[in-house]
């Protein structure tokens, strides 16, 4: 970065003429040549660094020089365009017209970018050895702080912990998973269709009506019934928004938030309906590394038999990534000895844990083991690039 003092000269070519800003304004200046890069110019930024200088009148006399490459004719005629139809979209007032000039504008812009890509394929491999070191996107992902509480399997107080929590019962398999799965009150369709292919998903799994009945009454109920679990699915405007889970005797209890719900029927294959076999599917749990990831995989996964069966070829998968649990749900068939292809058969849906309570469902009195109040950018706080 110049000094505070220091001057910048642009050269606009759209404009024909010279423009000098200050230092503070330099980062709307760099903000705007890229933009005008993307639907004008390509403008090559070059920021020399200051030499030392001994007063502040010297400091005021640097200048550096900002002008963008030579273009070939094609080119130039090409930028003109993408840049006229950039102004006119802020202009149109047809909105069909408008999203159709934007989508082609985003077309020709996608096009551009690839036809960049495999140009600097094409450098990287002619120089070889001699290549400049493939650049790191910058993501959220990787630009996260590690979680301190990431655990070790192998460590003899996880181990413990493991096996004496609520699911012991089940990984040392003494009883059959048995779940009962209801709504708020009053569902609608999608709601209702959404219910009835988690009972297909869920082995062992049996839908009813909440008929304003609490939350608590039917915990209660399902104890006195032998059910393992229940699961209620809350919905707002129509569409499913939530979704309880309550492990039974004893909890614990977690509640998520649903997004991007996607039913079977709005898949992109047709009649996959009539793949849905009864067999038990497998099992796949990723990236729950932490402390809380271990404890809302192990509920999860207490959810499905622990006994699949290899013949239907089904496979559910919750992906977690920035705190997001994403499902899917798949038949795979095999091609070769080597290669396996993957058909989604739905429904999918993303999960956001909310809080996680101990015991059963109680709001009032529970006690909470975790709650997402106040901690939804913990893990974002530094942008700062892994070494």
């Amino acid at each position: 970065m110049l000094s505070s003092a220091s001057r910048v000269t642009f050269y606009n070519r759209a404009r024909s003429k010279l423009v000098q800003v200050e230092d503070e304004d330099i980062h709307v200046l760099v903000w705007f040549g890229i933009s005008v890069l993307s639907i004008n110019y390509s403008y090559s930024v070059n920021f020399s660094p200051a030499p030392a200088m001994e007063n502040a009148e010297d400091a005021e006399n640097v200048e550096v020089l900002v002008k963008p490459p030579t273009l070939s004719a094609s080119d130039r005629l090409a930028a003109k365009k993408r840049f006229r139809t950039q102004r006119r979209l802020s202009t149109m007032k047809n909105k069909v017209l408008r999203n159709a000039q934007w989508a082609t504008l985003k077309k020709e812009k996608r096009k551009i970018k690839k036809e960049g890509q495999k140009q600097r394929k094409k450098e990287a491999e002619a120089l070889g050895d001699k290549a400049p070191p493939k650049q790191i996107p910058r993501t959220i992902e990787n630009t996260r702080e590690a979680d301190i509480t990431t655990v070790d399997h192998d460590d003899e107080e996880v181990t413990f912990d493991i096996t004496h929590d609520e699911y012991e019962s089940y990984f040392s398999k003494t009883y059959v998973p048995k779940i009962l799965i209801t709504s708020s009150d009053n569902p609608h369709s999608k709601t209702i269709h959404f219910i009835r292919e988690l009972t297909k998903i869920f082995p062992s799994s049996e839908c009813q009506w909440r008929k304003r009945s609490s939350v608590k009454k039917m915990v209660q109920s399902a104890k006195e019934k032998n059910y393992t679990d229940v699961v209620v699915i809350n919905e707002d405007r129509r569409v499913p928004n939530g979704m309880l889970v309550c492990h039974l005797p004893d909890g614990p209890t977690a509640y998520f938030k649903i997004s991007n719900v996607k039913l079977t029927k709005d898949m992109k294959y047709k009649n996959i309906i009539k793949e849905f076999t009864t067999h038990r599917p497998e099992v796949i749990l990723n990236n729950f590394q932490t402390r809380l990831g271990q404890a809302v995989s192990r509920m999860l996964a207490s959810l499905f038999h622990y006994d699949p069966q290899f013949k239907g070829r089904r496979a559910v998968t919750f992906h977690n990534q920035r705190d997001y649990i994403f499902f899917r749900h798949h038949r795979y068939e095999f091609k070769s000895q080597k290669r396996a292809a993957l058909r989604e058969l739905g429904p999918r849906f993303t999960l956001r844990l909310k809080w996680l309570q101990k015991g059963t469902f109680d709001t009032i009195e529970g006690d909470y083991e975790w709650i997402i109040a106040g901690k939804r950018h913990e893990m974002e706080t530094s942008r700062h690039l892994p070494p």
